[in-house]
């Protein structure tokens, strides 16, 4: 997936003001954004997905202009094909792991006949090993589980790309491994382009075809951005 993005963004809480100022091109399979808190990955993440609004600038994924400020263009995120997996998850508490999954597709984005939205959520469910637990609650799953879940949900409307916010940052470390390898292999098996936002370097080592790094709201060289969550380059 081509990335060509530069954007700014202005945010104040109180006194503190902070600025977004990120330029970047890349294009691969597998690209990580490393950082630490606050170093504003989640901002850019959020405005390649649509759901930040940069005060000023252009993103463009594979050629098509998804945003530009000057232009007028702001596509919303639905229309721009990309799945954003919030670090907490974010499914519905009400809905079981099989209604979570097949969410976006009864919503009508992509507005399939309901044997097709069967089809496609049962294919997801199995590729996850989740059919035995298709009519639990997120509330009765592992922590494992829930991450496949919305794993699922993302990969059921065939996005364009994958977006994950600090997606192992919630799991204690020994399935934090098992979860890095599982997402490995989906996605050599899917060839679904991903975008990863982290501050862990095991993420950078395990993902990282090509690596952007962060700090104080802009990217930065890899021997700066390793220095900033007090690694020796």
């Amino acid at each position: 997936m081509r990335i060509d993005l530069e954007i700014r963004k202005e945010l104040r809480s109180g006194p503190r003001v902070f600025r977004l100022d990120v330029r970047l091109a890349t294009q691969g399979q597998r690209v990580v954004i490393f950082g630490p808190s606050g170093s504003g990955k989640s901002l850019t993440l959020k405005a390649i997905a649509g759901l930040m609004r940069p005060d000023e600038g252009h993103v463009r994924l594979d050629g098509t202009t998804v945003f530009d400020s000057g232009a007028g263009v702001n596509l919303p995120p639905q229309a721009r094909r990309v799945a954003y997996l919030f670090q907490d998850y974010a499914l519905f508490p009400h809905l079981t792991v099989r209604q979570n999954v097949g969410f976006v597709l009864a919503r009508g984005w992509l507005n399939p006949r309901s044997g097709e939205i069967h089809e496609a959520v049962d294919y997801w469910l199995a590729a996850f090993n989740l059919q035995d637990v298709a009519h639990q609650f997120p509330v009765e799953l592992s922590g494992g589980q829930r991450q496949r879940t919305a794993l699922a949900r993302a990969l059921v409307a065939r996005p364009r790309a994958l977006l994950l916010d600090e997606p192992f940052a919630a799991l204690d470390p020994a399935l934090r491994q098992r979860m890095r390898v599982e997402l490995d292999e989906l996605q050599t098996r899917l060839g679904v382009p991903m975008i990863i936002i982290t501050h862990d370097p095991e993420d950078v080592a395990a993902f990282g075809e090509q690596v952007l790094c962060m700090n104080e709201g802009q990217v930065v060289p890899q021997a700066q951005g390793l220095l900033s969550v007090g690694l020796a380059a």
